[in-house]
Order: structure tokens, then sequence, then C-alpha cells
């Protein structure tokens, strides 16, 4: 399965990127959409979208966390990283900082987060590919 991971669009994105996320299985946005509008070239495409709400959304439909299990690999979305991963989970995704991170804590959790769309602090803007499969996943962020 092959997710394409992005957040912090704050209500624009490179014109290329739902070219650039042709062939996901699924696409994952890490909250801090803003105007959902910004979103309907996505949801035309008919890949699945899931969306976490973030500190700059008032769309109260959308979760503030999404627990997901994909291939056996337990994953929890959230737009602003929480203190500890919930029980369970092997991957905490989350947007927020605009800054792309990938770390192992010491209770083996791996943190993940795609980078900014819109308004980078890294200097890049990004998003990443998840992709999952029997247990196992890679994660490659890449930048615009």
């Amino acid at each position: 399965m092959r997710i394409a991971v992005i957040a912090d669009t704050h209500d624009h994105y490179p014109p290329r990127l739902p070219d650039l996320l042709g062939g996901a299985d699924e696409i994952w946005h890490l909250g801090d959409v803003c105007a959902p509008e910004t979103l309907v070239e996505f949801e035309m495409t008919d890949v699945p979208l899931r969306i976490v709400r973030g500190n700059n959304d008032g769309w109260q439909d959308w979760p503030l966390t999404l627990d997901l299990v994909r291939e056996g690999v337990a994953f929890h979305l959230v737009h602003i990283p929480p203190r500890r991963a919930p029980v369970g989970t092997r991957v905490v995704l989350h947007g927020h900082t605009h800054v792309p991170r990938d770390e192992l804590d010491e209770r083996g959790v791996r943190w993940l987060n795609p980078g900014c769309i819109s308004y980078p602090r890294a200097k890049i803007r990004s998003f990443a590919w998840l992709d999952v499969k029997a247990g196992r996943f890679h994660w490659e962020t890449v930048e615009l």
C-alpha cells in the first residue's frame, strides 16, 4: 500500500502536487488545511482522503486524531504531536512544526512528519510517501 502524506497546506499548495500524488492508494492530510475547498482537487482523484483537524482548521467534521491500521501496522494521525504515543501505536504521524521528522523513541515508536507544503520552516516544501506491506513500512520525504 502506497500512502501520500501531506500537512500544513494553509489554503494552498504547489499546482503540481495533485499530479505528484498520482498512484497513491490513500492520501493522509495531517491538519491545517484551513479552508475545506483547498482539498477539492484531491477529492476529485477518487483516492481515499483521510484528514485530521489542525489548530487552524474550523471544520468540526474532521477528527482531531485518527488511529488506522494498514498491513498490520498501527498508525496514529494527529496535527500537534502528543507528549507520548498512544498505547499500541507503532507510528505517530503529525504536522504542525512545518519541519520534516523521522525519529525513533525509547519505546520503539517511530515519529514522522512530512514537513510543510505551504510555509516551511526547514526552507524546503515537502510531502512524504509511506509504503506499507506485510507489517513493515518505508518512509521517504520528497522535496518540492
